[in-house]
């Protein structure tokens, strides 16, 4: 199987160019943002609970992620790979994704960490924040996410160097651009 993390600060493009990766690999998606905004707007327990911590800029805990992740994946039979995006976000949930595919006899294959300067970073949330009407894209709350990122989870760059499973992706320019970069790191280790 093919596993991808898909890494970046918040506005660096990770769900598009999952979407897009997904479609051309066949690929099983995994936003964990997507799949919290939905049970946050279905206002289920785990909504409820997860939003406590989005609406404030926080993570949510990583036993949380992981057992509704673990659920996921054992719903996903006979798909050729999954990509996830949003997750993980601290060296704790990376050890912690590691143990979970072991259990399946899978690992990630790869890490595709989307390189966008901070200034950019900023634009692209205010922006995406007035076209979609999300409530997490204002100011206050991007500063307070990408303090989480540079304390929390930019630090799983190092973890998965170490593995020497990252590949840095230039994440400035078009989405096309950004995507035929990928591409080309993927069909580099599909062979």
């Amino acid at each position: 199987m093919l596993n991808i993390v898909i890494f970046g600060a918040p506005g660096s493009g990770k769900g598009t160019q999952s979407t897009k990766i997904s479609e051309k690999y066949a690929l099983e998606h995994i936003s964990t943002g997507d799949m919290l905004r939905a049970e946050i707007k279905a206002n289920t327990e785990f909504g409820k609970k997860a939003n406590s911590y989005i609406s404030k800029g926080y993570l949510i805990p990583d036993e949380v992620m992981i057992d509704k992740l673990d659920d996921l994946m054992k719903k996903k039979n006979g798909v050729k790979g999954f990509i996830f995006d949003g997750f993980p976000r601290t060296i704790a949930q990376g050890k912690a994704l590691d143990e979970m595919l072991e259990k399946y006899d899978e690992k990630v294959t790869v890490v595709l960490s989307l390189e966008v300067e901070e200034d950019e970073l900023v634009d692209r949330i205010l922006k995406r924040g007035e076209i979609s009407g999300r409530s997490d894209d204002n100011r206050e709350t991007v500063e307070a996410r990408l303090n989480v990122y540079h304390n929390q989870t930019e630090p799983l760059k190092n973890y998965y160097s170490e593995q020497f499973k990252l590949v840095r992706i230039p994440g400035q320019g078009t989405i096309d651009e950004v995507f035929e970069s990928i591409s080309t790191v993927l069909d580099r280790i599909i062979g």
